[in-house]
């Protein structure tokens, strides 16, 4: 069995249980939560609880990072995505993804947090944090993976950067921000304004974390900063995934994925 179906393996294993996908349901609704949080909403144990989230955070569904003094739970679709991609066609993904963000468009709920909402997305690579890099630096690169759009700034703390979708009838401006931090090869962090998007002078952040593991390479993406459960929020939290895994699909097979339009 090769690695990305051992992976899976885990993610069905985790989605069987009604518990564990309650966690997840209220990771969803809630953004983040923590551990005494999601106690709560069980009769078992905390040791139960602390049992089913190990079992999600061994699948990659479940996240723990450290916010302010306390440490958070989030929900990474990542792993799901992955299996949605392995199984749909390009045009039933393109439906699906407009059903389902209309059915989020009807929803609602989620906390605010003191910034804002935070999306953090995980992905498992099999490639180097050099080949890595150079995907998400290299122009010619992230058009085959980031809906058409390629990378534009002189990556200097402080520049702008722009992610500039091929059009037909010319480049536009799909994504506008600063440079904040970069660490080549370990860490990026812009700020992010959809610039086609309705709500176009939202500004929120961006980080991205890369962690050599061994013949691996473990990817963190980190969305935050958004004025609260908004537009740009909704979009983005749907559209992370599918590029993150189409990023995933072209270092480890050489091919880029079909992706639907943004």
């Amino acid at each position: 069995m090769d690695r990305d179906e051992a992976e899976q393996d885990e993610v069905f294993k985790a989605l069987s249980d009604p518990s564990r996908r309650r966690m997840l349901d209220a990771l969803k609704a809630n953004g983040s939560m923590n551990v005494n949080e999601m106690t709560e909403l069980f009769e078992f144990s905390r040791f139960a609880v602390m049992k089913h989230l190990r079992v999600l955070e061994g699948a990659n569904l479940v996240v723990s990072q450290k916010v302010g003094r306390e440490r958070r739970l989030f929900l990474n679709a990542v792993p799901i995505q992955t299996i949605y991609d392995r199984w749909i066609s390009r045009f039933s993904a393109l439906w699906a993804q407009r059903l389902t963000t209309l059915k989020y468009q009807l929803e609602e709920g989620g906390e605010s947090m003191s910034r804002g909402p935070t999306q953090v997305h995980v992905v498992y690579i099999k490639t180097t944090p050099e080949k890595l890099w150079n995907a998400m630096m290299d122009p010619d690169v992230t058009q085959k993976y980031f809906h058409n759009c390629r990378i534009e700034s002189d990556m200097q703390p402080g520049s702008p950067i722009v992610y500039k979708m091929q059009t037909p009838d010319g480049p536009v401006d799909a994504v506008k921000g600063k440079v904040i931090e970069i660490e080549p090869q370990k860490r990026f962090v812009h700020t992010f304004i959809g610039a086609m998007h309705e709500t176009g002078t939202e500004e929120s952040r961006v980080e991205y974390t890369i962690e050599p593991l061994g013949e691996i390479v473990r990817l963190t993406v980190t969305h935050s900063e958004f004025d609260g459960e908004s537009e740009l929020y909704k979009s983005t939290l749907g559209g992370w995934p599918p590029l993150i895994s189409a990023l995933k699909t072209l270092l480890e097979t050489g091919q880029p994925m079909p992706m639907p339009p943004m």
